[in-house]
């Protein structure tokens, strides 16, 4: 039987690959890994300007002192209402992949980047409206969306074997972005520039991004949108109790990444430059250890390590709660630091999940080999979309939390309480649906022919 082979061809006005098998191994060495790994950088390129512009308000608020006439609840609401719109257009550019194809839809989604930092660009100065910078802020959430088509593009190109490490990779290069523009701000901020110097440099780069993608990315021609498997996801409740525990791992991330600088300001009373001298170092480490989550959800099981991740994450939280109360700020900031980086291991094991469940719900209904493989990529690839949209939430809830807390009790102790919480009812519900054995596998009254199939979650 002959391999199959990648065929470049034009097509819709673009590059399309007309056949793509990456399960198969003789395919995947000859030919596919080469593509894909070359789609995959230019696909981190992308959505690491895309999280830059997402996220370009964490940093913008830092800059607009009491001569803009803004409270601190004003500036938790508007990074919230960023946080808000990229969760929500998450879902319609998961369907764009396929609609569109991954390079050309990559090619829009990084276009449409200019718009956000255009306009924010032309108002940002003293004497703008609190709603005209809402409207920026909004705008900017479409760097948001950026993600979960890139994930889908991405889950599309690796077999099941290296979807942990790609897709660990993909997010956590995109993910950087967040303390890359936190970077790009101290060094503006160190220089005495204005917000517009910072503006000034993302307009090329999104250029850049966009042109980059039409030359060295490709379309797969197979990648369709799948109405009935989007359906069956929806109505699969593992793509629901998926997307609560990507609350906790990915919403944590891009909340406190929105959050962590104005917190040390309002609460600790730090400067815009002591606040950007640490804001960047969390969301830094959190982004480059999210493929060593991937990779250890590959070697160990992804259920497992998030598991104990949510427990490292629960005992971090409850460090922050006692340094809040103290007032001590050393012991904040790095307990802080050590809870990103805990969200960013936790971001690459619960996505290696997915992929790995709906396999053994493929295995678990009898299915083999590729029909597997296929059924395991049909419904991952309907459900991330969905579950990288409801995950992102978790940031505007986060965000919105602080909000409440600081007009409550006049620090974030209160929202940090509420966290520890979620994240004890998150490593339950790892333990209960993942990792704990089911009844009748271990009743010695239930026979191997009277058991019902199980799924094996155990080494997902």
């Amino acid at each position: 039987m002959t391999a199959p082979s990648s065929s470049i061809a034009p097509r819709k006005g673009g590059r399309w690959i007309e056949q793509w098998d990456p399960e198969d191994e003789t395919f995947w060495k000859e030919t596919g890994e080469k593509v894909a790994r070359r789609n995959l950088f230019f696909s981190v390129l992308s959505e690491h300007i895309g999280f830059s512009i997402w996220t370009l308000w964490s940093v913008m608020v830092l800059f607009m002192g009491p001569e803009y006439g803004l409270t601190p609840a004003d500036k938790f609401f508007i990074i919230s209402m960023a946080t808000l719109v990229g969760a929500v257009v998450r879902v319609p550019y998961t369907f764009a992949v396929a609609r569109f194809g991954g390079r050309n839809w990559t090619i829009v989604s990084a276009s449409m980047l200019l718009i956000p930092t255009i306009a924010a660009f032309i108002v940002m100065e003293p004497g703008t409206s609190f709603g005209t910078f809402l409207v920026c802020a909004m705008l900017a959430g479409v760097g948001g969306g950026n993600f979960a088509s890139s994930m889908t593009n991405i889950n599309s190109f690796f077999p099941l074997r290296k979807k942990g490490w790609a897709l660990g990779l993909n997010a956590g290069g995109g993910n950087i972005g967040v303390p890359v523009v936190q970077l790009v701000a101290l060094a503006v901020i160190g220089a005495s520039g204005g917000p517009r110097v910072l503006l000034g440099i993302y307009i090329p780069l999104i250029v850049v991004a966009a042109v980059l993608g039409a030359f060295y990315m490709d379309n797969i021609t197979s990648v369709k949108n799948d109405t009935g498997a989007a359906k069956e996801a929806v109505k699969d409740p593992h793509t629901w109790i998926m997307s609560f525990l990507y609350i906790g791992t990915f919403g944590s991330f891009i909340g406190y990444s929105f959050a962590f600088g104005l917190v040390l300001q309002t609460q600790f009373g730090r400067t815009p430059l002591e606040s950007a001298y640490v804001t960047f170092i969390g969301p830094l480490l959190g982004s480059l250890i999210r493929p060593v989550g991937g990779w250890l959800a590959d070697k160990y099981g992804g259920a497992r390590i998030t598991l104990w991740n949510f427990v490292a994450m629960g005992a971090a939280t409850g460090v922050i709660v006692v340094a809040s109360m103290e007032k001590s700020l050393p012991l904040f900031t790095t307990a802080f630091i050590v809870l990103f980086v805990l969200t960013g291991l936790g971001n690459g094991s619960t996505f290696k999940m997915i992929p790995g469940i709906f396999h053994a719900k493929a295995t678990a209904m009898g299915l083999t080999g590729e029909e597997a493989a296929s059924y395991g990529r049909r419904l991952s690839g309907a459900s991330m979309g969905l579950i990288g949209a409801v995950g992102a939430l978790g940031g505007l809830g986060i965000n919105l939390a602080f909000r409440q807390s600081f007009l409550s009790v006049g620090s974030g102790t209160g929202a940090f309480v509420a966290f520890l919480a979620f994240y004890a009812v998150c490593f339950g519900v790892t333990w209960a649906v993942y990792l704990r054995r089911p009844a009748a596998a271990e009743s010695p009254a239930v026979t191997t022919s009277e058991a019902k199939p199980q799924l094996n979650y155990a080494e997902v």
